[in-house]
């Protein structure tokens, strides 16, 4: 469902939350089908949905009733259809923006959580321009809008509760049953847990490699199992690793954590290992008794 580097980028805010991963990778999966980008034009956009009804009630009345002759607003939900692919939907926003671009924005759901552009004042943005920047700016940007109005609407206690109802009704509004919502979301949860307990050893290193970095993560206070699997535990000790130090949370064994957990190498002492002194002192002595047994023999 999703690619490698999506679900870490969605684990690593997961994490900054302390919210379980397989939560919020439901949620997505749920709202976007996993699918984070569309490309449009030569440029990576947010998955996007329109909302005729939404446009409807946001026009002016000149404008509102070119906007029903063109087909882009209806005040029933469901009116103004959304075209199957994301390159039409980009098309039939840009025509609305064309009457109304404020109202054409706030009009549409952005991005991996699917976050009403209206939502924009609530969420802290000073216009819907900002909002949309933010969703446009990647699947970071996406994923702190859509935690900000879990947060803002008092949503991320019934999702870390696994109240599905609950949190369906909130996030989904309240036909939520209507379609199965709240059923989608437990199901697409106890896929992506068991797949997120999944050992994941995707990171190009050897077994050898694993082994010395939970070593190394051991000795930074973490308390790993040496199996040489780059597993949950390890992920969440690479994490805390990284908050601690203040590197990027990619929850993955890049450069900068490599380096910053490789052991520094010291200069080696001129000085011999006892053990190395003992056995040199005792070949020394045995060499001596040998060769004054030869002198006693030659007399």
């Amino acid at each position: 469902m999703f690619e490698h580097d999506t679900r870490h980028t969605i684990t690593a805010a997961a994490d900054e939350y302390g919210i379980e991963p397989a939560l919020l990778l439901a949620l997505i999966e749920v709202e976007s089908g996993g699918r984070v980008q569309a490309r449009i034009d030569g440029r990576n956009e947010p998955m996007i949905r329109f909302e005729g009804h939404y446009f409807h009630r946001r026009l002016s009345p000149g404008n509102r009733a070119r906007a029903v002759a063109a087909g882009l607003a209806s005040p029933k939900a469901g009116g103004v259809r959304n075209p199957p692919s994301q390159k039409a939907r980009w098309r039939l926003l840009k025509r609305a923006c064309e009457i109304d671009a404020a109202a054409a924005c706030e009009s549409t759901s952005w991005g991996v959580g699917q976050i009403m552009g209206a939502h924009w004042k609530l969420l802290g943005f000073s216009s819907v321009d900002a909002f949309v920047e933010e969703a446009r700016s990647g699947l970071a940007g996406q994923l702190r809008l859509m935690l900000l109005f879990l947060e803002k609407n008092r949503l991320l206690q019934p999702l870390m509760a696994r109240d599905w109802q609950r949190f369906a009704r909130g996030y989904n509004g309240r036909s939520f049953a209507r379609n199965g919502y709240h059923l989608k979301l437990a199901f697409a949860y106890r896929r992506n847990r068991r797949v997120q307990n999944e050992p994941d050893d995707r990171e190009g290193l050897s077994v050898k490699e694993i082994l010395n970095f939970q070593n190394a993560l051991n000795q930074n206070g973490a308390k790993l199992r040496l199996d040489g699997i780059f597993g949950p535990a390890t992920r969440h000790a690479v994490l805390s690793f990284q908050r601690a130090t203040g590197l990027p949370m990619s929850g993955r064994f890049d450069s900068a954590t490599r380096d910053a957990l490789s052991p520094r190498q010291e200069t080696p002492s001129k000085t011999l290992h006892p053990l190395g002194a003992f056995l040199r002192n005792t070949r020394r002595l045995f060499q001596r008794v040998t060769r004054h047994r030869h002198a006693l023999r030659a007399q």
